[in-house]
C-alpha cells in the first residue's frame, strides 16, 4: 500500500497512492456516510486548475486528487521523488470500488452523461459483478439548472439508498459538480470522466502498450480529432513547459492562490 500524502503538481496538490489506498479510503468513506471528494485528473484536468484560480481553489478542496495519466504519475516521481509504479486510472479505479462495493453491499448511483450510455453501463456492470446494487442512475441535463433542479437531484439521490455516486460529467464539469454536492451528499462522490463511456462499450480504450508509455492522448486525438486537437496540441505543450519549470524552480506554482468561488455554477 502506498499513500505518500499530496504533493505540489503546477499548484495542483495531488495525492501519491496506488488502487489498493484509494479504494480502501473511498469504501471507507461509504461506510461511515461521510462526505469524500474524489477525482482522478491526466493532463487536461491538472491544466483546468493551472488556468482557472477558482477551479484551481475547488480541486485543492477535493479528499483525493489521483494521479490518472502517467505524466502526472511522471511529475509526482520527477519533482517529489514518489516512487509510484503506477498511476491511477479512473476507469480502473470505477472498476475496483464497483468490484468492492458489491462485496460490502454497498449500492452506487451513476450521474451523468446520457440516458443510453448508462443503461448500457449498468447492464455492464451487473454482468461484471452480478451482486452490484445500483440505487438509480440519473442522465445530464446538459445545462446549468435551478436551484429547485438541483436540490431535487440531491434529494433523488438521498432517497435512492445510494452510498456513493460515480459522477460523469466530463472535466471540469463533473468536478465542479462534486465540489458543490460535496455537503449536500455525505458520501463519495467520484468523478470519473469517460469511464461510462468505456465501460458502456461506447468508446474504445487505447491500447495497454499506448497507457503504459503516456500515449493514450494520442490514440483518442486519433479517435476524435475535431474534438480534441485544441486540448492535446495546447495543454501538452503548455504542462510540459510548466512542469520544466517547476522542476528547475523557475517558477513557484502556489496550491493556496486560489479564489474560493462566489456562486454555484450547478452544471446538471
Amino acid at each position: 500500500m502506498i499513500d505518500l500524502g499530496k504533493y505540489n503538481v503546477l499548484g495542483i496538490q495531488v495525492n501519491a497512492i496506488d488502487y489498493e489506498v484509494a479504494v480502501e479510503q473511498v469504501i471507507a468513506a461509504a461506510q461511515e456516510n461521510r462526505p469524500f471528494a474524489v477525482t482522478a485528473l491526466a493532463v487536461h484536468g491538472i491544466m483546468t486548475g493551472v488556468m482557472d484560480d477558482t477551479h484551481r481553489y475547488r480541486l485543492n478542496h477535493f479528499d483525493m486528487v489521483a494521479p490518472d495519466g502517467q505524466p502526472v504519475r511522471w511529475a509526482l516521481n520527477r519533482l517529489h521523488k514518489a516512487k509510484l509504479s503506477d498511476r491511477v486510472y479512473g476507469p480502473t479505479l470505477m472498476l475496483k470500488l464497483c468490484e468492492q462495493a458489491a462485496r460490502e453491499a454497498l449500492p452506487i448511483y451513476l450521474y451523468g452523461s446520457r440516458e443510453e450510455v448508462l443503461i448500457k453501463l449498468f447492464e455492464n456492470l451487473r454482468k461484471r459483478f452480478p451482486k452490484l446494487v445500483v440505487a438509480g442512475m440519473q442522465p445530464s441535463r446538459f445545462r446549468r439548472v435551478s436551484v429547485e433542479e438541483k436540490n431535487g437531484i440531491v434529494e433523488n439521490i438521498r432517497a435512492s439508498g445510494t452510498r456513493m455516486v460515480f459522477v460523469g460529467l466530463g472535466c471540469p464539469r463533473q468536478e465542479v459538480w462534486v465540489y458543490e454536492h460535496r455537503e449536500a451528499l455525505s458520501m463519495p462522490l467520484i468523478a470519473v470522466g469517460a469511464a461510462f463511456d468505456f465501460h458502456a462499450g461506447l468508446l474504445a480504450q487505447a491500447p495497454p502498450l499506448l497507457q503504459r508509455y503516456g500515449l493514450e492522448w494520442l490514440f483518442r486525438l486519433l479517435r476524435e480529432p475535431r474534438r480534441l486537437w485544441r486540448r492535446y496540441f495546447y495543454l501538452n505543450p503548455a504542462y510540459l513547459t510548466l512542469l520544466t519549470m517547476q522542476l528547475l524552480r523557475l517558477r513557484r506554482f502556489d496550491a493556496s492562490t486560489g479564489l474560493a468561488p462566489t456562486e454555484e455554477l450547478r452544471y446538471g
